[in-house]
C-alpha cells in the first residue's frame, strides 16, 4: 500500500487525496479509516480536498488533522450559507421576509449586519456583494466549527462533541429556524 511506503521517506507530514470526487461519506470514512493509521502520529495528517462538515467531523474522529476544500466558497457562491442547524439556500422563498441572521449563533460580519432577507434580495439582484457576504459567512463557520473541534480535543471530549454537533447539525431538517 502506498500510505506504509510513503511513510518509509520522512516528510514534515504526510496526506491522503482522492477521496472527495464523489464516492462518498461512507467511502470516504472506509478509505480514510484504513490509511491514517499507516500515518506516522507524530507528524501532520493532511485529507485533501474533504470539506463538508459532516465528513471532516468523521475524518477527525478517524485521525486526520488538516483540511482544505473549496466547498465553503463554492457554496456560497451559488448561495448555500452552512448554519450550526445544517445548511440554508437563501434564495429559497421561506426567506423573503426573515429578518433573522443567516445563522442566530454566528458573531459573523454577515450575521451581525445583514438578514435572510436582505442576503436573499441582494443574491436575486445579481449584486457581487451576496456571495462576499455569503463566503465570509461560511468562512467564520467553518473557523468556529474548527476551533470547536481543537477545544473538544484538548479538553478530552471529541466524541461528545463531535455527537452533540452532528445532533444540531441535522435539526435545520426538521425545523424552519436556524
Amino acid at each position: 500500500m502506498s500510505a506504509q511506503r510513503i511513510t518509509e521517506i520522512p516528510f514534515d507530514g504526510y496526506a491522503i487525496g482522492g477521496v472527495s470526487v464523489g464516492e462518498g461519506h461512507d467511502l470516504m470514512k472506509q478509505v480514510v479509516g484504513m490509511c491514517a493509521p499507516l500515518l506516522p502520529e507524530d507528524k501532520p495528517r493532511y485529507l485533501m480536498g474533504v470539506g463538508l462538515p459532516e465528513d471532516i467531523l468523521a475524518a477527525v474522529a478517524l485521525g486526520m488533522d488538516m483540511f482544505d476544500c473549496v466547498i465553503p466558497t463554492r457554496f456560497a457562491r451559488g448561495g448555500t450559507l452552512f448554519t450550526r442547524t445544517g445548511k440554508l439556500r437563501i434564495q429559497d422563498k421561506a426567506y423573503r421576509k426573515d429578518r433573522y441572521p443567516v445563522d442566530t449563533g454566528c458573531r459573523c460580519y454577515t450575521c451581525q449586519t445583514f438578514s435572510r432577507m436582505v442576503l436573499r434580495y441582494l443574491f436575486f439582484s445579481g449584486d457581487p456583494l451576496a456571495e462576499t457576504l455569503a463566503t465570509i459567512h461560511n468562512i467564520a463557520f467553518y473557523q468556529d466549527l474548527m476551533a470547536g473541534i481543537r477545544d473538544a480535543i484538548a479538553a478530552g471530549g471529541f466524541d461528545a462533541f463531535q455527537e452533540e454537533w452532528l445532533r444540531r447539525y441535522t435539526l435545520k431538517k426538521s425545523r424552519a429556524r436556524a
